[in-house]
């Protein structure tokens, strides 16, 4: 197989101990070696639309890679993301599609909105709600605690309250999901994936479970509480206190039949490990990709006033944003979040395909059986143009497309825009004088050297710092109405 991908270029890309500046380290390979390059000797990266239908299209022949398998804690956890067999995955998303259907988001966007309200409350409160600058603040934490608080409560049914004043317990959460994926992501990467996968039943997973770091091993203790907790509420609950249950996503795991059997469609070890998808998937892909928007804007002066401009227009204050036609309807604002999930999309690498029997033509080139190909995040300089931007957006994929695309694609993107627009009418945002956290320096190695570009390493997530800012509580008198 290996000879017939020789023909195809390959490159390298830029590791940072085990994990990789895969995105901006592609960007460049592509911008010299055209739209498709091999990354692995058996790995094929793509940079084009098409590309991306082929791959991607739902009666495309491919199937996830054995790369999914690698990313789970053992072999008995099986989930929608790391069921490889096209219709066992169908069948799991069929499920998991019962958490998210046009009504839950449109009833889930109130306790986003809630959620953003009291952050807003609490950076108000400490600092005694001023129209002057705030100190310097570390939005991308804030932005974490907040994300993690939303996930909790669509996932639990409950707040976890990171982002409250005080002591918590919790608050190490997150970092303890970033040390999750930096422990398991790199055996995804390695060339001995095929052998670390068979070895997994055969004694790995167990010998993983003796030399998991502590910060994981209580990321994995916080989802076993978690989920016993969620499930003895749902069985104590019973039918007869349907009418006052709280109707979260566990809810409809835990409710989930198999149709063929009429028993529940999860095992307790599965539904730990939907929990733990759901967990990442809430809270430590959208927290990214927020982070990189205001890392962006507040760095492009006339974009800031021109976004905060359309939104004044169209609100009067922070309260009348809801989730709708009307705020989605605000054309700079999207134009904003697409362009900051783009340049920080929440996962940076290729979600790799494997080629089943028969090939797979490609951009007029055909690929064997076995040949692993994805596509990398789309980047283009200069977008100035209608026909530019179309070529943009016509590859832009930040929750994937066809049966492999994110099932809480819609309720991501309630959160992102209601606490971008909520957040620019209640507060004034400016970078930190003086402040270079995420910025590339030029000490660093190949592609990380930009000081205008957000530095973000892969562990199947973005990796972000920041940004820091200086916030003032916007006055109502600044806003403008029709």
């Amino acid at each position: 197989m290996f000879d017939k991908l020789h023909t195809f270029v390959p490159t390298v890309g830029s590791a940072k101990g085990l994990l990789w500046s895969c995105a901006l380290v592609f960007v460049l390979s592509f911008q010299i070696y055209g739209k498709r390059i091999r990354v692995a000797p058996n790995l094929v990266l793509f940079c084009d639309p098409d590309a991306h239908a082929a791959i991607y299209g739902m009666k495309s022949n491919v199937r996830r890679s054995t790369f999914y398998v690698g990313l789970t804690k053992n072999i008995r956890e099986k989930t929608t993301l790391n069921t490889i067999d096209p219709s066992e995955h169908a069948r799991r998303r069929k499920v998991l599609n019962t958490c998210f259907t046009d009504n839950s988001v449109t009833a889930v966007s109130s306790l986003i909105g809630q959620q953003i309200d009291r952050l807003h409350e609490i950076l108000l409160d400490e600092h005694d709600s001023t129209t002057e600058w705030f100190v310097s603040v570390d939005f991308g934490e804030k932005i974490d605690h907040l994300a993690f608080d939303i996930m909790g409560d669509l996932s639990f049914g409950r707040s976890f309250n990171l982002k409250e004043p005080g002591d918590n317990s919790l608050r190490t959460v997150p970092h303890n999901i970033i040390q999750y994926l930096k422990f398991y992501y790199p055996m995804c990467r390695s060339p001995f994936l095929s052998s670390i996968n068979w070895l997994k039943p055969r004694g790995l997973d167990r010998l993983m479970e003796l030399v998991t770091p502590r910060p994981v091993q209580q990321f994995n203790e916080f989802i076993f509480d978690s989920v016993k907790r969620r499930v003895e509420l749902y069985e104590k609950e019973g039918d007869d206190h349907k009418n006052k249950r709280r109707q979260d996503m566990l809810y409809f795991l835990c409710k989930a039949q198999d149709p063929s059997t009429g028993h529940p469609a999860y095992t307790e070890d599965e539904l730990r490990a939907e929990a733990s998808l759901l967990v990442i998937a809430g809270s430590d892909t959208t927290s990214p990709s927020i982070a990189g928007i205001f890392w962006y804007i507040v760095r492009a002066p006339r974009c800031y006033q021109k976004l905060v401009d359309e939104l004044q227009r169209t609100f009067k204050t922070a309260d009348d944003v809801v989730y709708g036609p009307k705020l989605m309807g605000c054309t700079y604002l999207r134009a904003c979040i697409d362009e900051g999930m783009r340049l920080v999309p929440p996962g940076p690498c290729e979600p790799p395909r494997e080629v089943l029997a028969g090939g797979l033509d490609i951009l007029n080139k055909h690929y064997p059986q076995g040949t692993i190909v994805g596509t990398a995040s789309w980047y283009e300089v200069a977008g100035v143009t209608k026909e530019m931007v179309a070529g943009i957006r016509s590859n832009f994929h930040p929750f994937l497309s066809g049966p492999g695309s994110c099932a809480g694609k819609n309720i991501a993107l309630a959160e992102i825009f209601l606490f971008v627009s909520r957040t620019l009418l209640c507060f004034d945002l400016r970078k930190t004088p003086g402040s270079t956290v995420g910025e590339g320096k030029p000490e660093l190695g190949w592609a990380e050297r930009d000081r205008k570009q957000l530095q973000i390493a892969d562990a199947y997530i973005s990796l972000k710092q920041g940004p820091e800012v200086q916030l003032r509580k916007r006055e109502r008198s600044e806003a403008n109405s029709d």
